[in-house]
């Protein structure tokens, strides 16, 4: 036994198996690393390496994803990312460029006036207006996947760039600023609503890389009425200083819209006869023509331009009548020509404007993922809602190069563009024709157009707006919570519209 107990304190070579037994497990000697390595041996260690920098391992991997990547590969990558590249080889050219010519000069047409009105919603020059409906149009028609989407300025958008403008960068309190000092304060207002393009567009890009287009698929149509809904009801507040003639600072912050209402009130018999007569016609000539436009739209081969007839009357009416120099009515004045010279904005702004920047890249892509669904659904194709944030981040990323500012899909040009027989994207490179013939040519002929009226037209355009308040009564016998939603967030929506900062939303 005691032979046996010998043998099994010190195993011989080979006798490792003894390891497991448990008498053996009670009298051999501890199991060091180098006894480990004589019994089992193991792989020889390589020598350890220095840690590689980030950069020289990224361009690594990105080497090795290259070579990887086929030919096949790369193509069917470029064609999800440049759309025409899958639509034009089966354009159909008898049956679609016609339709798409018509609607994308309708919608062309229709952008200039809309274009210069909701710059003043933004607070910057109408001019600039014009560029936001050339640069983001013609960007969407080469990276966007909603065929029938018409992409410009939209009163939403305007009018909370017009509330961040406003805050950035204040009115002197002293008033009656000189020619010079109007110049400086206008550029100033440029670089930050293009500031503000530029960080909606960089968010949009990094919810790209994230693929966070999902997120289109939580989007409520009540609630994206409801938003668009009370942008309608603040328009409407806004523009009242503009059509009654009275020069009135806007209000900014939290209840801007029952401050500007009294404001409004008490400045009411300071009223312009004159600019008050020119926006109670211009409102008589809109209104029933969109309503024909709407009822009749089957029978008309076009929507009647009511926008375009009422520019055109309203300057030879002012220009015949020296109204701007008798009655002292606001014009639109002198529309520099060509294009702005191509500036980034000051990214020394990006921290202060970051809080504004994400609502209005939130609800860019929430109203255009929307819409582009709707209609994807309706004529039966499909849309790519992450190509939508490259698209809509690239367009406004770009464009705030050229003094743009934020800009989305429309709901009343998508509308217009398909009513008028629009089919692909086809037609926004001719409403980009219709645009750029104005910024090239076509400028001097908007001197002495009224301001009123482009305050006409921005009230006009939200008429469909206003109708969405309709739904009320189906909704509450479909879904109460949708009700809630319809009913409820316009007016929880009011303080946030006037003040995106983190601050006004916990004061209200």
């Amino acid at each position: 036994m005691s032979a046996l107990l010998g043998a099994r304190t010190c195993p011989g070579r080979g006798e490792a198996s003894d390891l497991k037994s448990p008498l053996g497990a009670r009298l051999r000697e501890p199991l060091t690393e180098a006894r480990f390595q004589q019994l089992f041996g193991g792989e020889e260690q390589e020598p350890e390496l220095p840690a590689e920098p980030l950069l020289a391992r990224l361009c690594r991997l990105w080497r090795l994803r290259a070579r990887a990547c086929s030919g096949t590969g790369a193509w069917r990558l470029l064609r999800a990312r440049l759309p025409p590249l899958r639509w034009l080889p089966h354009y159909r050219w008898r049956a679609w460029l016609l339709g798409d010519a018509v609607a994308g000069v309708t919608v062309g047409i229709v952008h200039v006036p809309q274009g210069m009105a909701f710059a003043l919603l933004t607070s910057v020059p109408p001019v600039f207006g014009l560029y936001t409906s050339f640069f983001p149009v013609l960007i969407y028609s080469l990276l966007g996947t909603g065929r029938h989407l018409s992409t410009g300025t939209f009163a939403v958008l305007s009018l909370m760039t017009g509330s961040a403008v406003e805050r950035l960068v204040p009115e002197p309190l002293m008033g009656n600023l000189s020619s010079i000092e109007r110049e400086q304060l206008d550029a100033q207002r440029v670089g930050a609503a293009a500031a503000l393009a530029f960080g909606s567009g960089a968010l949009m890009l990094g919810m790209f890389a994230l693929q966070l287009g999902v997120l289109a698929t939580f989007l409520s149509e009540p609630v994206v009425k409801a938003l668009t809904s009370g942008a309608a009801l603040h328009v409407l507040v806004s523009q009242l200083p503009s059509l009654l003639g009275l020069s009135l600072p806007r209000q900014i912050g939290c209840f801007s819209l029952f401050k500007t209402l009294a404001a409004v009130l008490t400045a009411l018999p300071r009223s312009s006869p004159a600019e008050l007569t020119i926006s109670a016609l211009s409102l008589a000539l809109l209104v029933p023509v969109k309503e024909l436009n709407v009822r009749f739209r089957d029978r008309l081969p076009t929507p009647i331009p009511g926008e375009v007839v009422m520019v055109l009357l309203a300057s030879v009416l002012c220009f015949t009548s020296s109204l701007d120099t008798r009655y002292n009515v606001q014009i639109v004045g002198l529309l520099p020509g060509g294009f702005p010279q191509p500036l980034l904005p000051n990214l020394a702004e990006l921290p202060r404007i970051l809080a504004d920047s994400l609502p209005i890249a939130l609800v860019t892509f929430a109203v255009s993922a929307s819409l582009a669904s709707i209609y994807a659904d309706k004529y039966s194709y499909t849309v790519d809602s992450n190509q939508e944030l490259l698209a809509h981040g690239v367009s406004n990323l770009i464009s705030s190069l050229f003094s743009c500012f934020p800009n989305s899909a429309t709901l009343a040009t998508t509308s217009l563009l398909v009513d008028a027989g629009g089919n692909t994207q086809l037609a926004g490179l001719f409403s980009c024709m219709v645009v750029l013939s104005v910024l090239l040519w076509l400028g001097p002929f908007f001197y002495y157009l009224p301001k009123a009226v482009l305050a006409c037209i921005n009230i006009s355009s939200m008429r469909q707006m206003f109708f969405q308040m309709q739904e009320l009564p189906q909704l509450w016998r479909i879904s109460r919570m949708d009700f809630v939603r319809k009913g409820i967030t316009p007016r929880l929506l009011l303080p946030i519209f006037s003040a995106y900062p983190a601050s006004a939303l916990d004061q209200s």
